[in-house]
């Protein structure tokens, strides 16, 4: 079975029509995409969209052999003018099937927002899924033998809709998960690449033909990526960015309650806001047992707190506890975590700040606190197949 992604954009397109934005302003070339459309097989078409007839021309197909044409999703604006020869386009309702003559089966599958899914189920048994821009499956049963072979979805949009796609294993480590739906939300080019290169996802360019089951050499997701950063430079979303199309993640955090600190409270509210409903939390700096349990991602945040607690354990704020085996004690803790890093089999996100770049600090305890971050973020980012430093909220690679 075949795929021709027709568009691979926003149902506006990108970039979308009079926006000024920096995203659009960019969106040129092969960065450039019409609002999303598929053609199965040059027999089924999913979502019909302007200009759909001179797309299919370009990447090599007519529109011909189509016998059924799809919509997943209300289409804002005019109506689509429907080029001669093609079928009325429909909907099926949720839970149904069609069958086609050319052999084909499409299901439709309810949404959790506005919209149709699509299982398609080629002639010869390959499977793929289709969503709608900003939904996600509702009412998924877990049923592992159901692995799709292809997903296309808005990866970028609804992260979560991967995630319990994940979960119910209708997502395995051969399905080839394909971002449609883009829209203006990520600068495209290096960095729409590398966020959904962390979300075990790739996307095509317009007109791009795939062939559904085939093995597509996707960058694996990185196993211990370390993201550093300045208060406020987004470290923390861009940490959290990188696990929400994950299932069953444990955050764990390493500052505690702080009670009777209002700020500290408020801040703990709004990191728990913005974290998908499904991951678990733990409030503990002992991380060596986590790191050597068997389970879900783990995203730390942060190492700087961690040693902070591990500064107090060891009596490091007093010059003479400090050079009295204080130091020696500390280097045992980090070292236990950079071996337990080393060895750990999960998946696991960690954040840091990084204090280095401003002004010395005046105090001799805040310059030590200053020297064993360095080291601490130098000692762990050795062990991690990817680090970031987050800056503005860009993200810049600096490993893997």
């Amino acid at each position: 079975m075949d795929v021709t992604l027709l568009g691979t954009g926003g149902p506006s397109g990108l970039p979308r029509p009079s926006c000024p934005c920096s995203s659009c302003a960019v969106a040129l070339g092969v960065d450039a995409r019409a609002a999303t459309a598929l053609l199965v097989d040059g027999a089924l078409m999913l979502d019909l969209t302007p200009g759909v007839a001179f797309a299919a021309a370009r990447a090599g197909h007519s529109l011909g052999g189509v016998r059924q044409v799809l919509l997943s999703h209300p289409h804002d604006g005019p109506a689509v003018e429907v080029p001669a020869g093609l079928p009325q386009p429909g909907r099926v309702p949720d839970g149904r099937e069609l069958a086609l003559l050319t052999g084909h089966r499409v299901r439709a599958v309810a949404m959790d927002a506005p919209g149709t899914g699509y299982a398609v189920t080629g002639p010869d048994g390959q499977r793929l899924l289709y969503l709608p821009p900003g939904g996600a499956p509702a009412g998924l049963e877990e049923n592992g033998k159901d692995v799709y072979d292809m997903v296309l979805a808005d990866v970028v949009g609804r992260p979560d809709a991967l995630a319990r796609l994940r979960a119910v294993g209708a997502v395995g480590p051969t399905t080839d998960v394909v971002a449609v739906h883009l829209d203006h939300d990520v600068p495209p080019g290096g960095e729409l690449r590398r966020r959904l290169a962390a979300a075990g996802a790739r996307a095509v360019p317009d007109g791009t033909t795939l062939a559904v089951g085939a093995y597509e050499d996707v960058p694996d997701v990185p196993r211990r990526t370390l993201v550093l950063g300045g208060a406020r430079s987004g470290k923390s979303v861009e940490a959290e960015r990188r696990l929400e199309a994950f299932p069953d993640v444990l955050y764990v955090a390493t500052g505690g309650t702080r009670n009777g600190d209002g700020e500290w409270a408020a801040r703990v509210s709004a990191h728990r806001e913005r974290r998908p409903g499904s991951w678990r939390t733990a409030e503990t700096c002992d991380l060596v047992p986590l790191l050597a349990d068997e389970g879900p991602p783990l995203l730390i945040d942060c190492l700087s707190l961690w040693l902070t607690d591990a500064m107090d354990a060891v009596g490091a704020w007093d010059d003479a506890e400090w050079a009295g085996g204080g130091e020696r004690a500390l280097r045992k803790r980090v070292r236990e975590l950079t071996d337990a890093v080393r060895a750990t089999r999960r998946t696991v996100v960690a954040v840091s700040n990084e204090v280095g770049s401003g002004i010395v600090p005046a105090t001799a305890s805040g310059r030590r606190y200053r020297d064993e971050l360095g080291r601490l973020n130098a000692a762990f980012a050795a062990e991690c197949e990817q680090v970031l430093l987050v800056v503005a909220g860009q993200a810049l690679v600096l490993r893997g």
